[in-house]
């Protein structure tokens, strides 16, 4: 315990000296500073509420299926999402929630987390994946919060599975009602270390990416782009998806080049790449892009990317080829497309499973990536095989949202 109240403390000044020099640190030390007053404001002592907390953006797109069913379920409850992440908090910022409070994590000491608290009741507390804060859930349990971890996904390197980490399983254990694995393999090492209180669900993230289908998934001068040629959408690109992107277009002058990077500071480097490229923001008519007949479109602008990958024949999703992470392989395979990444995904197992369904592949490299690409888009019973491979992939997984909402509403019934 001391030595978890130690590595917070040093958290805090870590994150207070990065705040001198990086702009999203500062944003996230001055967000926290509000959270009490924005919770005061919002909620009273008495207000039941619903809580999710989610590390970043993509843990909120895989709670909010569970969330949104709650909602349903309890109209009366008030909604609370809280950030550990400034990018998640500064993605869903921006957007319509059901939230009726969106904000940061106060850092997990006992006085941050009292004083931030005492200002509703917890009716029913859940964390997305793997993002527990030990003075959290001691103190929601105190004040009889159901407590629940939502498409859990434990995996060996861990500190519960290490030697040193035994206190913390215990506090898992005594303090979380029930946790819903992503895979059987999770559900297994949490039973191994005696959290029982366990069951697979699936992922929450195909229930929400299912429904992307559903909506209108249009954009402006999409079409006029695309003229009919064969597409790849490279979603999220840092600099190995951009080489490979360089790579085909200089084999490949047929195929259009979708480009969506994972941070816009970056569309500067792509027009040095691409000087021939248009930038989305440029385009001021449908006449205009088919006059240019560019071959690289360049999207400086968030919110696009998973309607864009409805425009594409297969996907290119960026973050594999290095430690940063993947990012969201789902929202491309639901359009029915074969989707490519690096292979450094160790906390993704949907890319395992896309690859065994041949619904995607990983590689090395860009430079191993490449020529399979080339050859798959001079093949159309290949490209139309893996995309119905992964859009079946999607469609044959788990309504886990249901699922988990069954079992909280039959435990919060029992507990009433």
């Amino acid at each position: 315990m001391f030595f978890y109240n130690l590595f917070i403390r040093l958290l805090i000044s870590f994150m207070r000296i990065g705040a001198v020099f990086n702009y999203k640190l500062k944003k996230g030390l001055a967000g926290r500073r509000q959270s009490c007053d924005l919770v005061k404001a919002k909620f009273s002592p008495e207000d039941q509420v619903i809580w999710m907390h989610a590390a970043s953006l993509g843990e909120y797109e895989q709670g909010l299926p569970v969330l949104e069913k709650l909602k349903d379920q309890y109209p009366d409850h008030k909604i609370l999402i809280t950030f550990f992440s400034p990018s998640g908090y500064e993605n869903v910022i921006k957007k319509d929630t059901v939230a009726d409070v969106v904000c940061y994590l106060p850092f997990d000491t006992e006085k941050w987390v009292k004083e931030f608290t005492s200002n509703f009741k917890t009716a029913i507390f859940f964390t997305v994946k793997y993002d527990y804060w030990y003075h959290l859930l001691d103190e929601l349990k105190k004040q009889g919060a159901e407590i629940y971890v939502v498409s859990a996904l434990f995996y060996e390197t861990q500190i519960f599975f290490k030697a040193y980490g035994g206190w913390f399983a215990k506090q898992l254990k005594k303090n979380v009602d029930f946790f819903f694995h992503q895979t059987r393999h999770s559900t297994a090492l949490a039973k191994g270390i005696g959290l029982r209180n366990s069951m697979t669900t699936g992922d929450t993230r195909y229930d929400r990416v299912r429904k992307l289908r559903e909506r209108d998934n249009s954009v402006d001068f999409i079409t006029e782009f695309t003229q009919g040629h064969k597409t790849i959408v490279f979603g999220s690109s840092w600099e190995a998806e951009e080489r490979l992107a360089e790579i085909i277009a200089s084999k490949n002058k047929d195929v259009k080049l979708i480009i969506a990077p994972h941070d816009l500071k970056r569309v500067a480097h792509l027009k040095t790449l691409f000087p021939a490229a248009i930038l989305y923001s440029q385009i001021t008519d449908k006449e205009s892009v088919r006059f240019l007949n560019v071959k690289v479109l360049i999207i400086d602008c968030i919110g696009l990317l998973s309607k864009l990958y409805s425009y594409g024949d297969l996907a290119v999703v960026g973050g594999g080829f290095h430690s940063k992470g993947l990012h969201n392989i789902l929202e491309a395979a639901t359009f029915g497309i074969p989707v490519f990444f690096g292979n450094q995904y160790t906390k993704n197992p949907e890319a395992d499973e896309l690859i065994a369904r041949n619904g995607g592949q990983s590689f090395e490299d860009e430079f191993f990536a490449a020529p399979y690409l080339l050859g798959l888009l001079k093949d159309d019973a290949g490209l139309k095989k893996m995309g119905n491979n992964a859009r079946n992939f999607i469609e044959e997984q788990p309504v886990a949202s249901e699922i988990i909402l069954e079992q909280i509403v039959k435990k919060h019934q029992l507990k009433q």
